[in-house]
């Protein structure tokens, strides 16, 4: 397959940036990048336009570096919540991928990232908390908090009654012996009164 060098007006993810000489297929440039100006050939005149590309290049990438800072900085502070359906036992039904997590950013946030800078290793398939890291430049790494919900109803834990502890057989006893004793009025009182009036009128 026939060769050939142009020179990138643009920045083509997998190929380059602008200002970059690299060589492709010669259709490829000759009915892709030419047509649409992503690319010029490699010629003396063209090379005199590569100062002006790489000052551009340079103030993109710039942008680039200090709009991915602040992105960082803002979603450490934010909290993405997926709602999602599991079974009785909790579990998923299927799993939260980066492309999940990206579309509900766009959802809750209106914040367009593309799921190839959200680094998950595994696909999420519990109930929880987790911090995904980020890469957003090659300069810029971040962490994003996902917090996955059940969407279905949680039923109220059944708390069993509380049966009341049976009496010790010696605090029984002891209650027997104490209704047994003579009240305090009784042993107050003494002598009947009778006897009382006896005596008084003999010791008159």
């Amino acid at each position: 397959m026939a060769k050939t060098e142009v020179i990138l007006t643009q920045n083509i993810i997998g190929l380059g940036g602008e200002s970059d000489q690299v060589r492709v297929a010669a259709g490829y440039a000759r009915n892709y990048l030419l047509p649409q100006r992503l690319a010029i050939p490699v010629t003396q005149a063209n090379k005199r336009h590569l100062e002006a590309l790489k000052q551009r290049r340079a103030e993109r990438e710039a942008h680039e570096l200090n709009h991915m800072t602040d992105l960082s900085k803002a979603l450490s502070k934010m909290i993405c919540v997926i709602k999602v359906k599991t079974g009785e036992d909790g579990k998923l039904f299927g799993s939260v991928t980066s492309g999940t997590i990206a579309d509900e950013l766009k959802h809750q946030f209106d914040i367009a990232l593309d799921k190839k800078k959200i680094r998950l290793e595994h696909a999420i398939r519990t109930l929880g908390e987790f911090e995904i890291d980020l890469h957003l430049h090659h300069e810029v790494k971040g962490v994003l908090k996902v917090r996955v919900e059940s969407i279905n109803p949680v039923a109220a834990p059944v708390v069993a009654p509380v049966e009341e502890k049976p009496r010790s057989e010696k605090r029984g006893k002891r209650s027997e012996v104490e209704a047994a004793a003579p009240a305090p009025e009784a042993k107050a009182e003494g002598k009947p009164k009778g006897e009382k009036k006896a005596k008084a009128e003999k010791k008159a």
